[in-house]
């Protein structure tokens, strides 16, 4: 269970944006739909402390999720940003495991937890080159790994396939369900294609103008109708809104 508020107030000379998004899913996998400017990535830069002017509550099956104490304790958010923000000057193993501390330190633990995560998104060949020699798809999975890495008990993705060609988009999606899964961790995901939503999502939230418009069981859904109907009633029309003068 995911059960999200946020509050939020921004003042740009006449312009005021205001958020107040909150919503209560079961399932553990989590879609966030809406327009440009709607809230969705405030909505994970909240969750993950780094929108320092909202205000914001998480409960992640049943237990509040609250900062960090010590700056040695594991992150309880992972976040993986659009542009993937991989370290240049480190290795593929290296920013998998920056979490976890620098290299000439990590423990035995350390190592084979970067080693588990190299090999669970194929990335163990590349352990040594450096982002400059990825593909985008090879930098998404570095991405992923190292949000992983330190075990947060929950995992934010901001539109993460964006940046990838479209044939490239059904083997990412796929590799990383099958990576996830493994780890347990309740995952909020923001996306356009509903095609992220059938493979990776249980409920979906559709947020307007700062604030939630719907929230839907996708496992209902799928039962009801096909993705490109759902897409059709309910994502195409928030766009064409958007776009009206």
């Amino acid at each position: 269970m995911i059960d999200v508020e946020v509050w939020y107030e921004r003042r740009s000379g006449r312009r005021t944006f205001r958020a107040a998004i909150a919503f209560r899913c079961d399932g553990p996998r989590v879609a966030v739909f809406g327009p440009s400017g709607s809230g969705k990535t405030l909505l994970l830069r909240s969750i993950a402390g780094l929108e320092t002017g909202a205000r914001c509550r998480v409960v992640v099956d049943g237990a509040p999720l609250a900062p960090a104490r010590s700056r040695r304790a594991p992150p309880l958010v992972g976040m993986v940003f659009q542009g993937y923000a991989l370290f240049p000057h480190l290795s593929v193993a290296e920013n998998v495991g920056y979490a976890l501390g620098p290299r000439s330190r990590w423990s035995a633990e350390a190592r084979c937890r970067v080693e588990e995560l190299l090999d669970a998104f194929e990335l163990s060949a590349l352990a040594h080159e450096r982002p400059e020699n990825l593909s985008g798809g090879q930098a998404q999975r570095v991405a992923i790994a190292r949000a992983l890495a330190p075990r947060p008990r929950i995992l934010l993705l901001d539109e993460p396939f964006s940046a990838l060609d479209p044939p490239l988009r059904r083997r990412a999606r796929e590799s990383l369900a099958g990576a996830v899964a493994p780890e347990r961790v309740p995952t909020i995901l923001v996306t356009h294609d509903p095609a992220d939503v059938e493979a990776l999502a249980d409920d979906l939230v559709v947020l307007r103008e700062g604030t939630v418009e719907k929230v839907l069981s996708f496992r209902r859904i799928c039962r009801k109708r096909r993705v490109a109907r759902f897409a059709a009633e309910h994502l195409v029309p928030a766009v064409r809104r958007e776009a009206a003068p």
